[in-house]
C-alpha cells in the first residue's frame, strides 16, 4: 500500500523528466535532426497536421533536412508551417521536396542555447521539487488520519530519495545537451 503512494509521484516526476527529454531533442546542436519538426503542424484541409504525417522527411547530408510531401500541394502550406516556427531556417523548394539547410551554429547562438538548455533544466528539477512538496502534504494529511508519524517519516525519506534521484539524472541530462551543444 506504502508502495501505490510513491509510485503515483514516481511517475509524475518521470512525465517531468521525459517531457525535459523530449524538449531536448527539439533543440538542434548544429546537426540537422528531424525531431526538430516534431512541433510543427501543417494546415492540411483545414487540420493541423504533425509535418511527419504529410510527407517524407529524409537527412542525407549532416546538416541538411529533405521533406518530400506526399501531395505537391503541400509544399506551400509546409513553406509557411516552417517559416511560422521558431526553427528560424528559410525552406527552399525545387517544386517537388522542401530543403532545409541548417547553418553552423555561432560561439554566441551556442552560448545562447546553452543558457536554454540550463533555464529548461532548473524548470523540471522545480516541477520535480513540487511534486516532491506535494507527496509530502499529502503524507502529512495522511498522518493525521491513517498511519504513523513514523511511517509518514519513511514516506518522506523514500520521496526524497526518489526526488534526488530524479535532480541527479536532469543534472547529467543539461551536462551531456551542452557538451553537445558547445562540441564543435
Amino acid at each position: 500500500m506504502m508502495d501505490e503512494r510513491l509510485n503515483l509521484y514516481e511517475g509524475k516526476m518521470t512525465k517531468a523528466v521525459e517531457y525535459l527529454e523530449n524538449d531536448y531533442a527539439g533543440i538542434r546542436a548544429g546537426r540537422a535532426n528531424p525531431r526538430v519538426l516534431d512541433k510543427i503542424r501543417v494546415d492540411y484541409y483545414g487540420t493541423p497536421t504533425p509535418l511527419q504525417q504529410v510527407g517524407n522527411v529524409t537527412i542525407p547530408e549532416a546538416r541538411l533536412i529533405q521533406i518530400a510531401p506526399w501531395e505537391k500541394n503541400l509544399i506551400k502550406e509546409i513553406e509557411k508551417a516552417i517559416l511560422a516556427s521558431d526553427l528560424g531556417i528559410n525552406p527552399t523548394n525545387n517544386g517537388n521536396t522542401i530543403r532545409l539547410v541548417f547553418p553552423e551554429l555561432t560561439e554566441e547562438r551556442r552560448r545562447d542555447l546553452v543558457k536554454d538548455v540550463k533555464k529548461k533544466g532548473e524548470e523540471c528539477k522545480v516541477a520535480v521539487r513540487n511534486i516532491r512538496r506535494d507527496g509530502n502534504d499529502a503524507f502529512k494529511k495522511l498522518g493525521k488520519a491513517d498511519i504513523s508519524e513514523d511511517e509518514v517519516k519513511h514516506l518522506e525519506d523514500l520521496l526524497q530519495k526518489l526526488t534526488d534521484k530524479f535532480i541527479k539524472d536532469v543534472d547529467k541530462m543539461v551536462e551531456e545537451k551542452s557538451q553537445d551543444i558547445l562540441k564543435v
